[in-house]
């Protein structure tokens, strides 16, 4: 099993990890189909300066399709063993089956401040 986090708002992946309404947590089976998925409440404030990574890390969450983030948030959740794929945009559901489906890469788009206005530069996976 794998479990893999979205950073969501109005069921679409939120352009900016930090400030998401929530997290849209999938666990998934080794055949790639979705066990379940729950919500994750977003803390107050930046992402980064959070302990969001340390509890995604109990809860057993190993990936993390994002939007985009700066590298303080990128490192520390690499810190707690999550890997990050950024520049995802769409419907979550639909971006968790790209992902599935090995069609996603991380972009490497990185916010260098926040409200950078960088966040839909060069997106990996876009849902028309």
């Amino acid at each position: 099993m794998t479990k893999i986090a979205i950073p969501t708002r109005d069921n679409l992946v939120d352009d900016h990890f930090g400030h998401c309404d929530h997290y849209t947590v999938f666990t998934v089976g080794d055949d790639k189909s979705v066990i379940s998925s729950e919500r994750l409440d977003s803390p107050q404030g930046c992402g980064c300066k959070s302990n969001i990574a340390s509890v995604m890390q109990e809860m057993g969450i190993t990936v993390m399709l994002a939007g985009n983030m700066g590298m303080g948030a990128f490192n520390k959740l690499a810190a707690h063993g999550i890997s990050t794929v950024r520049g995802c945009h769409g419907n979550v559901n639909d971006v968790l089956t790209a992902y599935l489906n090995g069609s996603l890469s991380d972009s490497a788009e990185v916010c260098d401040h926040h409200d950078c206005g960088n966040h839909e530069q060069t997106p990996v996976y876009v849902i028309s």
